[in-house]
């Protein structure tokens, strides 16, 4: 007879990893500040790095003090042969030191860099003259999250695609880039008296001849989507067939499944709010569809942004 697992063990070999985890960053950053520092005194010391709007690399940083003040400058992301070089501002700091700025746009479909998926690189090149000279960037203090209603976006809004910040062993700034996740991304709901319509984007992977579906209390209405444009589409559907059977709401939830077997619930995830269901807040009506009782339809977002619409029974007047 095999013996019965200690229920508690997991919970605490999770918290004991965890510490462990956090002691290793924490002994890392030490030995960054302490010894690569000094080591490396030709690099440049990056005092803050981050993307904030998921597509924007933000960097400041301090040259060496023994670097003059350069004509130009420019942050070049390198992976293989492929360099992408971007301008950047290089100026004088109040106690004379030299001090760089950049704000780097990622990916071709917005203007950006055309960087594709894997780990970039990041150098600074300054110019005086016709002298040109490359500095690694040392990244003592990785980005921190933070707390509050709004968060570092992990996705591009655009595109859907990922980058963040990381580090080489040496504590060189990295850009990790990453494709889209596939996702059927709400762009807009729009609620009337005689149906409900949602235009949604899909992105990260390709659909075949798709449809959506609604589904409740073990009801399914399955309607045909419109195309509106590349990787762009739109659904109806009328409220009629959402009609509660009961008193008790009925909470339908939103799939877009096509004849590949594609499956991807509709929602909100590229944006920057902890909590979706209260910022992105949509108004509820009162419909009587032809030949029903009036209903309250409420539209709304999951703690975890997926897209669902609320139908309840108006309460009889007493």
């Amino acid at each position: 007879m095999s013996r019965l697992k200690n229920p508690a063990a997991a919970p605490r070999a999770t918290a004991l990893l965890s510490r462990l985890r956090t002691r290793a960053v924490r002994l890392r950053d030490r030995l960054m500040g302490n010894l690569l520092v000094p080591l490396r005194r030709r690099a440049a010391l990056v005092s803050y790095a981050g993307i904030l709007d998921g597509q924007t690399v933000n960097l400041h940083a301090r040259l060496p003090a023994s670097a003059r003040l350069p004509e130009r400058a420019e942050i070049v992301l390198r992976r293989g042969r492929r360099a992408h070089p971007c301008e950047a501002r290089v100026y004088r700091g109040a106690d004379g030191e030299t001090l760089v700025d950049a704000a780097v746009l990622l990916g071709a479909e917005v203007g950006g860099l055309p960087v594709g998926t894997g780990r970039w690189r990041v150098r600074l090149r300054v110019r005086t003259g016709r002298r040109t000279r490359t500095l690694s960037l040392l990244l003592v203090n990785p980005p921190v999250p933070y707390a509050g209603p709004t968060k570092p976006m992990e996705a591009s809004p655009v595109t859907g695609e990922r980058h963040r910040i990381g580090r080489s062993a040496r504590g060189s700034v990295r850009v990790v880039s990453a494709g889209a996740r596939a996702a059927a991304e709400v762009a807009k709901v729009h609620l009337e008296h005689s149906g409900l319509t949602v235009d949604f984007r899909v992105l990260g992977t390709a659909t075949d001849r798709p449809w959506a579906e609604f589904t409740a209390s073990g009801r399914t209405v399955e309607q045909p989507v419109t195309v509106l444009g590349p990787g762009a589409f739109r659904v109806d559907v009328p409220l009629g067939a959402m009609a509660p059977g009961d008193a008790r709401p009925e909470h339908w939830d939103v799939r877009l499944r096509d004849a590949a077997g594609t499956s991807l619930r509709l929602g909100r995830r590229l944006h920057d709010v902890r909590n979706p269901l209260r910022v992105f807040a949509m108004r509820r009506l009162a419909v009587t569809p032809q030949g029903l009782t009036t209903m309250i339809v409420q539209p709304r977002y999951t703690p975890a942004g997926n897209l669902r619409v609320t139908c309840t029974r108006m309460p009889e007047a007493g």
